[in-house]
């Protein structure tokens, strides 16, 4: 097996030895779950690459959201250079499952928008698990649904060699029964063309071109060609290409499964006929038998997935084939290969709870003849099948939730930092319209908001960020101008911002082009904001998911990466949350503050440039605003194709370095430059 080679300046410090060491006895041991409860800013992602050396195994990362697992695979891309670091994430940009609505008699087609680079990212990963030992796939929850079955992806590819008889009508049929598309235009990734006694194919996995040239019914020679500038990068002897989508059948299985469905359908027409649905039947009749002729004329149809139970001959009920069918298995049938499940908290109820809402949907599908009953098992695993796949798992978390507290046979805790940072210093104060004003007799002030400001004015003056948190969208958007009124330099951040605007909202603040920042719930896990030195949490006794132990703990930590860190708790009475994690704050900085005094560890705030991915978008944006000035004049003069080969090429770099955000503004200045030369050419 190939080693994980961990590529890193820091040596690990703080908790991180400690918690490394006690993990990886922990998997030798063969514990099946375990926690790293590890406090914000403690470096949790850092530890777990160390257990990934150490271990040396196939490592699945699944995080709750894609945003958070680019994140992630970034990380780990920089700690495993020489290793195979994937992103496995839901390629549609936009998704409308079908669904029915009987009240309303209202059928909702399938509606997609599948991003061809996050496509070819996922075919990146399979064929990594598939070829190779070294591989790390960071995953959102979308690696617990269907997925084709890895035997026939693996089966069915094709595989040239230099100097084996092949004919040129041969390669195209072959080609085209693994999924790849002919095009007369240029490629992308998954299309092949013939030009001459050439055939040029790109990849699923990989933006480059196979060159394979033919000279009396042979393989003369095979190139690897740089897709942009045709130059040749390599020559090879043999290469191996994997089917262009992961629902793959052969000829011969897609005939017994033509069969099952054919069967499938005969009983449940009989079936709608004697419950009297006959609108249902001739409904199914209709739909099923397009799909059926689509399948035996050509192999595919829309909505394939839907039939993958017959297409993998499997028995109803039987769970599907996923991303975790991809890992390898030890030599007893164990799963070999060890699963992180980052913010576990949030992350492990979502996995959960994907099984049932699916399962609802279609249900009304198939009631009302809209599907097969064989369509009920396209579907995510349920949490019971996702545990049976897993094998050993470490949950990592600040606030860890209950199934990890009982499952996990060991706990172990990062609470030290690196940095010597300790968590924030919290202040109880109360709601009310009137408080007493401390150490002034008989001076009163305003309530939460007003004693908010205050304080906020005070941190801004000595150079700090402040964030304040409320329960509503509403209200987040009416203090933020309540703010402004009074002097604050302020805005709102919530769900409603779209993913780049948030991006930039967060630089600006860390940037200090303004001072306060008031969210709901986006200014918990995953921001790493070390500018900020207050927090300011109103209505805090309001029990609920915004304010649960989980919820306050994670907000507290946004606090914890800065030595003038204090967060103050606007309450008129001491809920049940809001003791737990004050009691865990505060058993947090007795330990951290203790360990300070024994090493004589001074603390230090974290120094962390603004994102450098959003510096990157912002240096692209630049240049593009310099291209685009320059399509009539400058290098690209006349030559309006040359810039937009040119911003492909930086898409593609950005998407390979994983940094979707600079992908996404090219990808949009590429949209313009193609409808300016389109004007231009009419």
């Amino acid at each position: 097996m190939t080693d994980f080679k961990l590529k890193n300046p820091f040596t690990p410090a703080g908790d991180q030895p400690k918690a490394i060491k006690e993990l990886c006895e922990g998997i030798s041991k063969d514990n099946r779950y375990q926690t790293l409860f590890g406090v914000t800013g403690s470096g949790k992602t850092f530890t777990v690459a160390n257990v990934i050396q150490q271990i040396n195994k196939p490592t699945l990362v699944i995080a709750h959201n894609k945003t958070l697992a680019a994140q992630l695979a970034q990380e780990y891309k920089d700690f495993f250079p020489e290793n195979a670091v994937h992103y496995f994430v839901s390629y549609y940009d936009y998704y409308q499952p079908e669904a029915y609505m009987h009240v309303t008699d209202t059928y909702i087609e399938k509606e997609a928008q599948i991003n061809e680079e996050i496509d070819r990212l996922r075919h990146a990963s399979t064929q990594a698990l598939l070829t190779r030992k070294d591989v790390i796939i960071v995953a959102s929850v979308s690696c617990i649904y269907g997925l084709g079955s890895p035997a026939e992806y693996k089966s069915v590819n094709l595989i040239l060699k230099v100097g084996d008889t092949a004919k040129r009508i041969d390669l195209t049929r072959r080609l085209v029964e693994i999924r790849f598309e002919r095009t007369n235009a240029d490629l992308n990734p998954g299309n092949f063309r013939v030009i001459g006694n050439f055939l040029e194919i790109m990849p699923t996995n990989e933006k480059i071109v196979y060159r394979i040239e033919l000279e009396d019914n042979k393989i003369r020679s095979i190139q690897i060609l740089n897709y942009l500038s045709r130059s040749i990068i390599e020559e090879k002897e043999a290469i191996t290409i994997f089917p262009g989508k992961h629902f793959i059948t052969d000829k011969e299985r897609l005939g017994v499964a033509i069969g099952r469905i054919k069967a499938e359908l005969k009983e449940q027409l009989k079936y709608f006929t004697k419950e009297g649905k006959l609108l249902e039947a001739d409904r199914l009749k209709r739909r099923t038998g397009y799909d059926l002729a689509l399948l035996k004329e050509v192999g595919y149809c829309n909505g394939i997935e839907n039939y993958s139970r017959h297409l993998s001959l499997r028995n109803a009920g039987d769970a599907p084939d996923t991303l975790l069918s991809y890992f390898p298995r030890d030599k007893d049938g164990k799963p070999g290969f060890l699963t992180v499940i980052d913010e576990s908290h949030v992350t492990i109820p979502q996995i959960g709870g994907m099984y049932a809402g699916d399962a609802s949907r279609k249900k009304n599908l198939i009631d009302h003849g809209f599907r097969l009953p064989s369509a009920r098992d396209n579907r995510p695993l349920n949490f019971k099948e996702f545990e049976e796949r897993i094998g050993q798992a470490i949950f990592t978390s600040a606030t860890p939730g209950n199934f990890e507290r009982e499952k996990s046979q060991k706990i172990v805790e990062q609470i030290i930092r690196p940095t010597g940072l300790i968590d924030p210093l919290l202040e109880v104060r109360p709601i009310s319209e009137k408080i007493e004003v401390p150490g002034k007799k008989n001076a009163k002030r305003g309530g939460q908001v007003f004693d908010f400001i205050e304080e906020a004015l005070k941190a801004i003056k000595k150079g700090g960020r402040v964030l304040t948190t409320t329960l509503t969208k509403k209200m987040a958007e009416e203090l933020s101008e309540f703010l402004k009124e009074r002097g604050v330099k302020a805005e709102f951040l919530h769900s409603d911002i779209k993913t780049m605007e948030r991006i930039e909202i967060l630089n600006d603040f860390r940037r200090g082009k303004f001072d306060c920042l008031v969210g709901v719930n986006l200014l918990r896990e995953g921001l790493d904001l070390p500018e900020v030195t207050l927090i300011g949490i109103l209505d805090a006794d309001k029990e609920g998911f915004l304010r649960s132990e989980t919820s306050l703990i994670q907000t507290i930590g946004r606090a914890a990466r800065n030595i003038d860190g204090k967060v103050i708790l606007y309450a008129d009475k001491i809920t049940d949350s809001l003791k737990h994690a004050i009691h865990e704050t505060e058993r947090r900085r007795q330990i951290q503050t203790a360990h300070n005094l024994k090493n004589n560890i001074t603390p230090q705030t974290i120094i962390k440039k603004v994102g450098e991915s959003i510096g990157q978008a912002e240096r692209e944006r630049q240049k593009a605003v310099e291209s685009l000035a320059n399509m009539d004049g400058g290098i690209y003069k006349g030559n309006s194709k040359k810039l937009i080969r040119e911003k492909e090429k930086q898409m593609n770099e950005a998407v390979k370095s994983l940094d979707f955000e600079t992908a996404a503004i090219l990808r949009d200045e590429i949209k313009f430059l193609l409808k300016k030369k389109k004007k231009t050419t009419n």
